[in-house]
């Protein structure tokens, strides 16, 4: 199985001297038969609908079919222009572009799964977060999409990217996971230290209960997008620095199945715990379905 854990990637990596989006262009090329161009291509237009999300979320207020939630992209994006904020003002800009792509999600709007529809704000928020700084070249992020896929590649085949199995942790913490260790070969870092900010991302997300309140993809997963966006460059940046996660990636992530295993159904995807089990959560599960599902013991 190609990419079964990330020990073996990084090392070959190493070995061959090669980008970890090498690797992946590669393994697609012999699995699909099609050539690096049309592979690029494909993925240009992957990265051109994440941005257009990115850009929808953050210059309108967009707002939910459900009418819950609606509009943070935007208002965090005014918030950050006006200069006056604790984190810094273009790093907060990163929020607001998850915000906005789980908001288009949330409005029925065109958004890239990465890997989850729950968790598809954080990639495109530090990628375009990425373009829109200057450094990096729409080329550069094109094939940076190919190394967040060999990154979730490797989490799909050991653990999980499924909220109902494994809890939000599965969804969020792979995302943030995928877009720290591409964030960090973006930047030039060693497949090494790929695998550090792999490890160091996930491991602050174990734990991390799928609890939508009335089942939908709102509350509290578009706020969730908005802060491991920053969590995932916060990541990068340390593993960068020399900081590492001292239980390799690969044990992180095996033990991020196993904690997701152990999780009762109710905090699974099935917004029946959490917050979805909280008096206001069961009184918007009411008021938008028009009846009140009687929460169940798991």
């Amino acid at each position: 199985m190609a990419f079964a854990n990330l020990h073996d990637l990084l090392t070959r990596a190493t070995n061959e001297s090669k980008k970890i989006y090498e690797l992946m262009l590669e393994t697609e090329t012999n699995q699909t038969g099609e050539t690096r161009a049309q592979l690029l291509a494909k993925m240009a237009f992957q990265f051109d609908v994440m941005e257009e999300a990115v850009r929808k979320g953050t210059y309108d207020a967009v707002a939910s079919k459900s009418g819950l939630t609606g509009g943070d992209g935007y208002r965090v994006q005014q918030y950050a222009e006006r200069g006056q904020t604790f984190v810094a003002a273009d790093t907060l800009k990163v929020v607001a572009n998850a915000l906005a792509v789980s908001e288009v999600n949330a409005s029925m709007g065109r958004i890239v799964a990465t890997p989850t529809a729950g968790s598809a704000g954080i990639l495109p928020a530090v990628l375009v977060h990425c373009l829109d700084s200057g450094r990096f070249e729409r080329n550069d992020l094109v094939e940076a999409l190919f190394t967040a896929s060999a990154l979730g590649l490797v989490i799909a085949n050991s653990s999980s990217i499924s909220g109902a199995e494994g809890g939000c942790q599965a969804e969020i913490g792979s995302a943030t996971a995928m877009a720290a260790g591409t964030l960090v070969e973006l930047a030039g870092g060693t497949p090494t230290q790929v695998g550090h900010a792999v490890g160091l991302a996930m491991k602050n997300s174990l734990g991390l209960v799928c609890d939508p309140v009335a089942g939908l993809v709102e509350i509290p997963c578009i706020i969730r997008n908005g802060l491991h966006a920053l969590t995932a460059e916060a990541a990068a940046d340390m593993a960068l620095a020399g900081v590492k996660s001292i239980i390799p990636p690969d044990e992180v992530i095996k033990v991020m199945h196993e904690v997701g295993q152990k999780m009762p159904v109710s905090l699974r995807e099935t917004g029946i715990g959490g917050l979805a089990g909280t008096p206001t959560g069961e009184r918007i599960k009411k008021e938008i379905f028009g009846y009140k599902r009687c929460k169940e013991e798991v």
